[in-house]
């Protein structure tokens, strides 16, 4: 156990465009600050430190300093220590560690953390190429017109090249995504009109973005936040327990560059050992053994392929044989094991700096029983993994009812 425990949270909606409201992200601090501390049942007044998961903050919108800016627009929570982390699309679970690092250490009792990204604020194209400075500037960069599409089919072609892949796995798991998606009440994509030929090699309604990718295996450029009041054993005695316990946690940082880590692992029956032992890391700080003691998954599936890795990585499959857990089905929303049953990022929507914050947000709701029409039934346990890059930084969390 890790005597942290969450108190409460929330997420806009990430189907929102702030740019075309007129908003701010100061507005949307106000938002996901209110909607977390009105969660929680507490006062700005409670709050002892802030956490701020932001990644291309200054890029997307010029604004920096984003640890300061909930004081900017709640004026409770002026004078509370604040500052900002940046791990790419791992952000906002950076910050998660830094505040339960300042809880177990006894500095704090009760800690504000905040997710947020606006990234709608120019043409599609640009929005995307921003997020190039997640990668290896310079040498995973400069010669492709979309990074990330690009990365995440080289992660697809090693898979095939280890393993063999057909790419009607890939497009299996979006198909999955979007359509939980259809049923998540703040999802991005919960309007769209879906057919069996959006998850088909139909290069009309599902066009090839990149080698093995079609539109709908990759996540949409999104505006969004999310936040969570984490708080102490210490708090909880002197007031109430919280929803949910974060019993175990796994972080592993390795190098930039995707070369770099495929040349290093080639001899390892995992893609990705270091996202491995994320996993495994946070299974035995809460004391399970794998992943048959979880009821259910959030995963980062920025693109289908990186959810096609967390698949063999959390040990659904043996290495290389995700495909099966498509083709049974065991990873939809009745499966045995269900991952992302409110869309993930494919169908959820991807503000990348709120991510990780939103992956526990969500895993809340799945062990309170609030996950309305995603809920999975009897849900008491379950795991998160988000990635920054091309997994360069890794977190895992467990959180159980508590």
């Amino acid at each position: 156990m890790t005597g942290v425990s969450i108190l409460g949270g929330y997420q806009t909606d990430f189907a929102r465009n702030w740019a075309k409201e007129n908003l701010e992200l100061g507005d949307a601090m106000r938002e996901v600050v209110e909607g977390t501390l009105n969660d929680a049942g507490i006062g700005a007044d409670a709050i002892e430190s802030i956490h701020v998961g932001n990644a291309f903050g200054q890029l997307y919108t010029g604004q920096g300093h984003l640890g300061a800016l909930a004081a900017s627009v709640i004026p409770e929570l002026w004078g509370v220590p604040a500052m900002r982390h940046e791990a790419a699309c791992a952000s906002s679970s950076m910050a998660v560690l830094s505040a339960m690092a300042e809880i177990q250490a006894g500095r704090y009792d009760c800690v504000l953390v905040v997710g947020i990204e606006q990234e709608k604020t120019m043409p599609g194209d640009r929005a995307a190429q921003v997020q190039e400075a997640a990668a290896w500037v310079g040498h995973d960069t400069g010669s492709v017109q979309y990074i990330w599409p690009h990365t995440f089919n080289e992660l697809a072609a090693e898979y095939e090249r280890r393993y063999g892949l057909d790419t009607k796995y890939l497009r299996g798991i979006g198909e999955i995504n979007l359509r939980n998606a259809q049923d998540n009440p703040n999802a991005q994509t919960r309007g769209w009109t879906l057919s069996d030929a959006s998850f088909a090699a139909d290069d009309d309604v599902n066009p090839v973005v990149c080698g093995r990718l079609r539109r709908n295996d990759i996540c949409q450029i999104t505006d969004g936040a999310a936040g969570l009041v984490l708080v102490s054993q210490r708090w909880m005695q002197a007031n109430r327990r919280g929803l949910a316990d974060i019993t175990g946690w796994g972080h592993a940082t390795v190098g930039l560059g995707l070369a770099q880590k495929l040349e290093r692992n080639e001899q390892n029956d995992y893609v990705m050992p270091h996202v491995r032992h994320t996993i495994t890391d946070a299974f035995a700080r809460a004391g399970i053994e794998g992943v048959g003691d979880l009821d259910a998954i959030e995963t980062h599936d920025c693109m289908s392929a990186s959810e096609y890795l967390a698949i063999d990585h959390f040990g659904i499959t043996a290495p290389g044989e995700s495909w099966q857990a498509v083709e049974e089905g065991a990873i939809t929303r009745q499966g045995s094991i269900p991952v992302n049953p409110g869309g993930g990022l494919i169908g959820g929507g991807h503000p990348v700096g709120a991510t990780g914050a939103r992956m526990l947000v969500d895993a809340v709701k799945q062990v309170t029983g609030q996950a309305g029409a995603c809920q999975v039934d009897g849900a008491r346990r379950v795991a998160t993994l988000n990635i920054g890059g091309s997994t360069a930084t890794t977190a895992s969390f467990i959180v159980e009812r508590a």
